[in-house]
């Protein structure tokens, strides 16, 4: 039986290949607000791997007052339709459709930036995230914005673009739709025909603009799930009218709201929450309407994908997220290899990334985003093959030695345990985070198929790598906990590993001292929250968890608060000392200069990890480099040669926290952009 999700669908005049797609959002790839080459790389391989639809520009700016919150592209004019051009010339070669989102962001974003002008909105109602006053829009400013998403939609049209889809959740649009964001009181407010006027105006300028052939659709919000908001019954019949218009072609279905993190974190849903959660609401708008439905929402994988089509849920399904973790699902689907997918794991590392670190990368495909410099799909090498050892089956080690087998070299793995995943393990403790498991579950099996010697339980140390004769060793032996950084009472303290791994058992009354401000310490509070003890977390920083992104730290919030939990900011902890059955914890105030004590049954602190490297500075000697990196070639994308110790008989690296202590991306980019070149 042939697979639903194989099966071609017809889109207006456009011949749709399968039913997959990658949906409209901005991964902060944009250099001065154009798909440049970054950019269109990205969507190129999705293109290769099979999909029949990538959208690009989520919420792609139409105006000078809508300034980029989050690298957007900028399609307020004529600058952007070369490069349109160039990315619709790398995409429709593969047989894959590419449409554009377009917007007005209205108050999702702030005025100082850019042009320094007033934010819009229906209303002058602040959005909490980003936290500007919008000004409410005249009559005139309704003209011109109405004017500019029509001439936005034009360039995508002269771009080659297949279609453009209107962001209708969170954004100007929809603020004129919702009873919350719009206290109008003229003829775009009240009423239901009145607050969907604004809309109707757009979308008859873009008809105006690109002919009633050209493909137009909405990603909107049918449920904001909010007192006061756009509700199921008004949200389905906002999108029956806009069906009976004659003005979309297709209905892109959104369920909730975007302005707090907290409601974003249910639209773009993480690890821990069930599959396709939105389904049923999309299917709602399916039953009323005659239009294409799409739907993307937690769709990470084929199963939930196919269910969707299968079912008759959706039309097309959007699984984006996946396509960031392998952008060859449907390729590797069409070759019967659906277990050699690289999952999504749900992490978010991607959204939260645009935000902590500028751009969107997967948490464990490193060339996403990178295409330019790492393929996506290794190649064997050229020159002669190697022996390579690897030490350490976390992240950082599987990755190393999945990509020095794919290039055609010898691999042993040692790894002391009697499993591989590292701290990764640790990371899959608290059951709604299990799924991070996936990571080093796909790396293992990648390895296994591959070839790779595994040795687990060997504790390698000098002698049994050089007894292997490398021609390259790599040490990924990860990182220690950092318990030495107090002034007194460090071997009084239980560290997030100790607790993780089941080496200790918890106290009644715990104090967590978070001095990393990332996931360690916020995975171990949720563990102690959810275990029943009493809990206060400590931090010197002036919030809980400023390294944990916006998609993440609602679920940890939720689970602290729900346990009555301390939070306690700007406070650090200096030392510990016992005083019969209590450990006493004094805390240093970094404002008021002064110190406190706290009594607790235990104290679990985190400051990170130190490297676990006595091996690699064991090895330095024997080897040709010293351990030393080219790192202008570790950039460029080139073979480390330097040569020190021409004695050498190998060539020594170490990567992730062996190195220092970073993070689950860094270790598997560590490893990929060193080994690549071997």
């Amino acid at each position: 039986m042939a697979d639903p999700l194989l099966q071609p669908f017809q889109l207006k005049h456009l011949r749709l290949k399968n039913r997959v797609m990658s949906t409209s959002h901005e991964p902060a790839y944009s250099e001065e607000g154009k798909p440049k080459l970054k950019y269109q790389l990205y969507h190129e391989e999705k293109a290769k791997g099979g999909l029949a639809m990538t959208m690009i520009g989520g919420s792609s700016i139409v105006a000078p007052d809508s300034p980029q919150a989050f690298g957007n592209l900028d399609v307020s004019n004529d600058d952007i339709i070369p490069y349109f051009r160039q990315l619709a010339g790398r995409v429709h070669p593969y047989d894959c459709a590419v449409m554009c989102q377009i917007t007005h962001l209205g108050r999702r974003t702030n005025w100082n930036k850019e042009h320094w002008l007033p934010i819009i909105s229906a209303s002058a109602v602040r959005e909490p995230t980003h936290r500007a006053f919008p000004k409410e829009m005249e009559l005139f400013d309704i003209k011109r914005v109405v004017k500019s998403y029509g001439a936005a939609a034009r360039r995508c049209q002269e771009g080659d673009l297949d279609g453009i889809e209107i962001e209708a959740y969170g954004h100007l649009f929809d603020s004129f739709w919702s009873p919350r964001t719009n206290l109008r009181q003229d003829d775009y407010g009240g009423s239901l025909e009145n607050r969907m006027r604004f809309g109707m105006e757009v979308l008859g300028e873009i008809r105006e603009q690109v002919g009633k052939d050209y493909i137009v659709g909405i990603r909107m919000t049918v449920d904001e799930d909010v007192k006061n908001g756009i509700n199921k019954r008004e949200g389905l019949e906002i999108a029956r009218r806009l069906a009976e218009s004659g003005l979309v072609d297709f209905i892109n279905v959104i369920k909730g709201r975007i302005d707090t993190d907290e409601a974003l974190s249910h639209v773009i849903p993480s690890m821990g929450t069930p599959a396709g959660p939105h389904l049923e609401l999309a299917h709602s708008v399916k039953e009323i309407v005659t239009l294409p439905v799409f739907q993307a929402a937690r769709v990470a994988e084929l199963a939930t994908a196919r269910h969707a089509i299968a079912a008759g849920l959706v039309d097309m399904i959007g699984m984006t997220r996946a396509h960031m973790a392998d952008p060859y699902i449907v390729k590797k689907l069409e070759a019967g290899e659906e277990d050699r997918i690289r999952p999504c794991v749900g992490a978010s590392h991607c959204i939260d990334g645009i935000y902590l670190s500028g751009a969107a990368y997967c948490i464990h495909n490193a060339a996403t985003g990178r295409e330019e410099t790492i393929p996506q799909q290794l190649t064997k090498s050229t020159g002669p093959k190697k022996k390579v050892v690897v030490v350490g089956a976390g992240p950082a080690g599987l990755e190393a030695a999945r990509v020095c087998a794919e290039r055609g070299h010898e691999v042993v793995l040692f790894e002391a345990g009697d499993r591989p995943g590292g701290q990764v393990n640790l990371a899959a403790k608290i059951q709604r985070r299990k799924e991070i498991i996936g990571i080093t579950d796909w790396l293992y099996a990648e390895v296994q198929r591959l070839g790779v010697d595994l040795r687990f339980g060997v504790y390698a140390e000098k002698a049994e790598v050089l007894a292997e004769q490398p021609d390259i060793v790599i040490v990924a032996t990860g990182g220690i906990p950092h318990v030495g950084y107090l002034d007194a009472g460090d071997d009084l303290i239980t560290t997030c590993w100790d607790v993780l791994s089941g080496q200790t058992s918890l106290a009644p009354d715990v104090l967590l001292h978070d001095d990393h401000g990332g996931y360690e310490a916020a995975t171990c509070a949720e563990y102690v929250a959810k275990s029943g003890s009493k809990l206060e977390i400590l931090t010197p920083d002036r919030m809980i968890g400023p390294d944990v992104g916006g998609m993440n730290y609602p679920a940890f919030y939720k689970a602290l608060y729900a346990a009555g939990a301390v939070l306690t900011p700007n406070e650090r902890m200096t030392g510990v000392r016992r005083d019969g059955n209590k450990l006493v914890a004094t805390i240093y105030n970094e404002y008021t200069h002064t110190e406190r004590e706290r009594a607790a049954d235990q104290v679990i602190a985190t400051n990170g990890t130190l490297p676990a490297a006595d091996l690699y500075f064991d090895l330095q000697s024997d080897s040709s480099n010293g351990g030393e990196v080219d790192i202008d070639a570790l950039i460029a994308g080139k073979p480390q040669t330097i040569v020190n110790n021409p004695a050498g008989s190998f060539q020594l690296f170490r990567i992730g926290d062996a190195v220092a202590c970073r993070s689950i991306h860094a270790a598997i980019y560590d490893a990929i952009r060193l080994c690549k070149e071997f």
